[in-house]
Parts: C-alpha cells; sequence; structure tokens
C-alpha cells in the first residue's frame, strides 16, 4: 500500500502513514504502473503535488503573538517615556526658559499617556481575538493594521504583514472557515 499523500510505502491500512503522518483509509488500493495518479484527498488542494495550507491558517497563530509583543511595546514605551519627561522636566540641567511653554506640555502629557494606552489595549484586544479566532478580528486587525503603519518601525513591519496576511478576499474566505463564534 502506498500514502495518497506522499506518496511512500505504508504497512498497514487504517492507521498513519509513517512518513508524513497522514490518516490511511481502512481499505486503500495500490496503484497499477501507468496507471492515471491518485486525486488529492477530498478538501485539500495541492500544488505542484503538495497539499496546500491557505496563508491565513499558517500565519494567524505568529500574527496574534505579534500583536501581543506590540501591545506590550506600547505600553513600555509610554512609561519609559513618561518617565524621561518627568525627569527631565525636574532636571536642573533642563529648564523652559520661554514662558507658556511648560503648561502646554504639562496639558499634553495625559492625551498622549491616555491615547498610547488606548492604542495599546486596542493592539491587546487585536490579540487576543486572532488567537481566539473571533468573526470580527479580521476587520479590527485590518483596520489597526492601517492605524499602526504610522507607528514606524515595529508598527510599520506588523501592519504590512497584518494587511499581507488578512486584507486579500481569499483571506476572508480562509478565515471565515476557521473562526470560531
Amino acid at each position: 500500500m502506498t500514502c495518497a499523500t506522499c506518496g511512500s510505502p505504508t504497512a498497514a491500512a487504517g492507521g498513519f502513514c509513517s512518513r508524513c503522518g497522514a490518516p490511511q483509509p481502512a481499505a486503500q488500493a495500490t496503484p497499477q504502473p501507468g496507471a492515471a495518479p491518485q486525486p488529492a484527498p477530498a478538501g485539500v488542494p495541492m500544488a505542484y503535488g503538495v497539499p496546500y495550507i491557505p496563508r491565513v491558517p499558517r500565519h494567524l497563530q505568529t500574527l496574534g503573538v505579534l500583536w501581543g509583543v506590540f501591545a506590550a511595546y506600547r505600553i513600555v514605551s509610554v512609561f519609559l517615556g513618561l518617565a524621561f519627561a518627568n525627569v527631565m522636566m525636574r532636571s536642573h540641567f533642563f529648564r523652559w526658559n520661554m514662558p507658556g511653554q511648560m503648561p502646554f506640555f504639562h496639558a499634553m502629557m495625559p492625551f498622549i499617556f491616555a491615547t498610547t494606552l488606548v492604542m495599546a489595549g486596542a493592539a491587546a484586544l487585536v490579540c487576543w481575538s486572532l488567537l481566539q479566532r473571533k468573526p470580527w478580528a479580521r476587520v479590527l486587525a485590518i483596520v489597526f493594521g492601517v492605524l499602526a503603519l504610522l507607528k514606524f518601525p515595529f508598527g510599520t513591519a506588523l501592519g504590512i504583514y497584518t494587511l499581507w496576511v488578512l486584507a486579500p478576499s481569499a483571506s476572508g474566505v480562509e478565515y471565515d472557515a476557521i473562526a470560531i463564534d
């Protein structure tokens, strides 16, 4: 007997192939020399004689983890940035000489802090929803992937990767097939 997936000889019918691990049907006939090749198993597309695994299932786990890392990066960067700004404003080496400039900077700090935390929370939500395969996660990831393009260099790379994996219409079909309600 031969495996229908990889073509290697198998010993037992109804088990698994020792080379590729594909399940073997209970009664599988060995193809005769000169006979037509076996078609691919139902539901598994073939590309160049190798089973094709769609792009979204291959990259979804990695994409979700990267969004989690990006969320952690955003949270750490906002706290480090605020600590640096606080030290610089209280330092004797860094004095504001222009009147009116200090209150504007103090007024902007809470806005910057809140905006960065909201974006970090959104990145964490994208991470969680992609890893949980929520039906709405693809649209959310595309929206925040476009927004992440502005956060050079890490956000830009993550945004490009997100759009490459999830934006094509074929990816929508693939994602809908694996989404869990």
